[in-house]
């Protein structure tokens, strides 16, 4: 197999730093990361700061990767107020602007490019919006009609591969879980720091969500895994595919393991809109931080808009469950990807590694 180059754009989220794990662990391959900060781990990448709101920036850089034979495209433009920005003009406007400042440049110079890997999600299927088909499936439960970036991207690269010898995967995982820090989707920092909090003021584990619902997530390393196989599996050309670890879960049935993973015993059920109660405790925080000899940064660098993700996955404030949303993998696992994990095993073993990074109180 001829030398690789992977761009991974968005490296220090949660999909860019499992990938930069994935490809990074590849012999003979090179690897750069793009993000305006430097990741916490690099594996062994290259970091070019890079901010991809700035198509002059992006220009200016662009011969740089004309080696570039794989684009991992992980980046994000979030607004302060996640949930309604969703739906947001603006927050579509520039997630599109993105992916066009780094591949409009990069399409002109990388010769060999051979493989675009784009993430879209469940909100591809309306889930944010109404209750959407069970299981949703590819080419058939798409909510086109409700405005999101993910269409804007879809379509930009659709036309830009017509006739190209390169090729893309779109992905749509559901819930993903793994390591980053100040993301505005990553449940696990804010769990483990809602934990920490209890924990200093000597409660147990309540559960802070709504009803029980069956849900769904994906290991971000898993998902990694699946955008390097992507990448050189033809049944993956020019496809997209769900991804999830393959199992099911309910909140409140992997709680105490959650709990004992803290170190805590698993309370009651006691609703508590992490965002409202939790993101302002920032003096308790960094008490927690001190008295542990911690190396987490404050509640904004490291729990970043999680708390009100977590809020919207727990179902925190709801009287009713949400209506079920499954995503169908068999797709991918028909195309030839078949890895499957443990949901309540990833996430003991995902407070643990933070715990192990002194960025989590220990057990």
């Amino acid at each position: 197999m001829s030398a690789k180059t992977v761009l991974i754009a968005g490296a220090t989220g949660l999909v860019g730093q499992a990938a930069l794990e994935a490809f990074g662990r590849q012999p003979g391959t090179r690897v750069i990361a793009l993000s305006r900060r430097r990741p916490e781990d690099l594996f062994g990448a290259e970091h070019r700061a890079l901010d991809l709101r700035d198509r002059g920036a992006a220009m200016a850089v662009a011969s740089e990767f004309r080696d570039a034979t794989h684009v991992v495209f992980a980046a994000l433009y979030e607004r302060p107020d996640l949930i309604a920005g969703w739906r947001d003009p603006e927050q579509i406007r520039i997630n599109d602007e993105m992916l066009r400042n780094l591949l409009d440049p990069l399409l002109s110079v990388a010769r060999g490019l051979r493989h675009v890997a784009l993430l879209q999600g469940t909100k591809a299927y309306g889930v944010h919006v109404r209750p959407m088909q069970v299981p949703a499936r590819e080419g058939r439960s798409e909510a086109r009609d409700i405005p999101n970036f993910y269409w804007n991207q879809e379509d930009y690269l659709r036309e830009r591969q017509r006739g190209q010898a390169w090729n893309f995967t779109i992905f749509r995982p559901v819930l993903i879980a793994g390591f980053s820090l100040g993301s505005a989707m990553n449940l696990i920092p804010a769990i483990g720091v809602y934990g920490a909090i209890l924990k200093a003021r000597g409660e147990p584990l309540h559960y802070p969500g709504g009803p029980p619902r069956v849900a769904q997530v994906v290991d971000a390393g898993l998902l990694a895994r699946a955008i390097a196989w992507a990448g050189e599996a033809p049944a993956a050309r020019n496809a997209t595919f769900n991804v999830a670890n393959g199992d099911v879960f309910v909140w409140q049935n992997i709680w105490p393991a959650i709990a004992d993973a803290l170190g805590m015993p698993p309370g009651t059920a006691r609703p508590c809109r992490m965002q409202a109660e939790i993101a302002p405790c920032e003096a308790e925080w960094a008490a927690i931080r001190a008295r542990h000899g911690l190396k987490a940064p404050d509640l904004k660098a490291f729990v970043g808009l999680s708390f009100q993700y977590a809020d919207y996955q727990l179902g925190t404030g709801r009287t009713e469950a949400a209506p079920a949303s499954f995503s169908s993998t068999i797709k991918l696992m028909q195309a030839g990807f078949s890895e499957v994990m443990d949901s309540e095993d990833m996430f003991v073993r995902l407070i643990r590694d933070l715990q192990e990074r002194r960025l989590l109180p220990p057990r």
